[in-house]
């Protein structure tokens, strides 16, 4: 873990950018300002999970959020592999033996196993629309319910959600919160959102925060304005 008074680890600046080099570029943009960050599908086919190897022997944390969803052998064997990369977090769907499957992978390594509860882009709406008749709030806490079946680690769900998911899950559960905007902040395709210091305050163990840092005119001031508000 990267020793700096500036930073905070429970910040994770998200990845979503086209090509490993700007990633890397980004990465010592922000420089001192974040020690967390996260790799997604977009990067993953460009070597995504090298990348996050690489982070990781530079002292940062690392959640690679790759939300597997297979049949249980593949998503054991898949979690295996990615257990040696030397990632902190991970992703895979809150589908029960989706999760257990991914414990059963990660073995005795150190690797947390996050399960993706509903995406923060649905609402109560779009969820109707592709055939769950759960509000969102109701669908995430079945899923944490599975989460804690399972024995993973924790859960990814909007800050909305996690005052009541700190409520019925251990201290050292995960709570892990997207759907993360300064006040007054573009929200693009989120719909289930709060300003970081709520998101924290509500019960979220780390927020992930984006295209607020990332597409920002000056990053490494945008991300001194996320710390600013946790603080604050």
């Amino acid at each position: 873990m990267t020793d700096t008074t500036l930073a905070d680890p429970r910040l994770y600046a998200a990845l979503d950018l086209p090509s490993i080099e700007e990633a890397r570029a980004m990465v010592e943009t922000l420089g001192d300002a974040v020690m967390s960050y996260k790799i997604g599908l977009q990067l993953l086919p460009l070597g995504g999970a090298q990348f996050g190897q690489e982070l990781a022997n530079a002292g940062k944390n690392v959640f690679l959020d790759f939300k597997l969803h297979d049949i249980d052998a593949t998503v054991e064997k898949a979690t295996r592999s990615i257990a040696g990369l030397g990632a902190d977090l991970l992703t895979v769907h809150a589908r029960p033996d989706v999760m257990k499957a991914a414990a059963r992978g990660r073995g005795e390594n150190d690797l947390k196993i996050l399960g993706v509860t509903v995406l923060t882009s649905l609402d109560h709406e779009a969820l109707r629309a592709i055939g769950y008749q759960h509000s969102p709030e109701d669908l995430v806490m079945r899923r944490v319910e599975q989460a804690l079946e399972a024995g993973i680690d924790g859960v990814v769900s909007s800050p909305l959600e996690a005052a009541a998911i700190r409520g019925q899950v251990p201290d050292d559960f995960l709570v892990v919160t997207p759907g993360v905007r300064l006040p007054g902040g573009d929200v693009g395709d989120q719909k289930r959102i709060a300003s970081p210091k709520d998101a924290l305050t509500s019960g979220a163990s780390h927020i992930v925060v984006g295209r607020p840092i990332t597409s920002a005119p000056n990053p490494y001031a945008a991300a001194l304005s996320i710390l600013e508000n946790i603080r604050g």
